[in-house]
């Protein structure tokens, strides 16, 4: 019996990952705005009756699909923190996994940033097993903040942890959003993107940086 149950929730995990990869590559292909129920039930080869067993309206799934993407940004947390240094070291190589992440993973990247537009007044299971994994995520950035304020490399007079995370997060998503969509202002100032995104990282180390760098 326990068998049984075993495969019946291993084709379950199966089923949902092909409904996400299926959503992913409708997204890559043809924009989330094109993101409907019935091109992923197409997409994924089962019934649209079927794919609301897994998901109950697309708010639902765009939830599943940006819980993915935020385990795969703390894959890449956790692999700078882990990469060890001193505290500003670790917060410095969070930022620089954070562009990549933007870069290479953009279908996940958009995914999420749909997700926090997002007004949840009453989140279901997937959006509260978003908020989750965002937890964890922020947790690795604490750490190095935290472990930076206790090596010296970064200043002791910084507010909360937490606070600094958020903020650090703010601060360099705004400059990936306006590296994505305006091109061509940053252009017309004589600008790339990616002068801008080594720019915001090299500004936000300085700002919380114990000494010059």
């Amino acid at each position: 019996m326990n068998d049984l149950a075993d495969r019946r929730e291993e084709e379950k995990e199966r089923r949902r990952r092909e409904i996400l990869e299926a959503a992913e590559r409708i997204a890559g292909e043809s924009g989330f705005a094109a993101l409907t129920m019935e091109r992923v039930a197409a997409g994924a080869r089962l019934s649209r009756a079927l794919l609301y067993v897994y998901f109950k309206d697309r708010n639902d799934l765009m939830s599943a699909l940006a819980e993915k993407a935020l385990l795969s940004l703390h894959r890449r947390f956790a692999a700078a923190v882990r990469a060890g240094g001193t505290g500003y070291a670790q917060v410095m190589a969070c930022g620089r996994a954070y562009v990549a992440f933007w870069r290479e993973q953009r279908v996940e990247f958009d995914a999420l940033a749909h997700f926090e537009a997002q007004q949840c007044a009453e989140p279901q299971d997937n959006a509260l097993a978003c908020f989750a994994a965002g937890d964890r995520v922020q947790a690795e950035l604490v750490s190095a903040i935290n472990a930076g304020m206790a090596d010296g490399s970064l200043r002791s007079d910084l507010p909360d942890a937490g606070l600094v995370a958020t903020n650090l997060w703010g601060f360099l998503h705004g400059n990936i959003v306006l590296a994505t969509n305006k091109a061509a202002v940053l252009a017309h100032h004589g600008f790339s993107g990616e002068q801008v995104l080594d720019a915001a990282i090299e500004l936000a180390g300085r700002s919380i940086a114990a000494r010059p760098v």
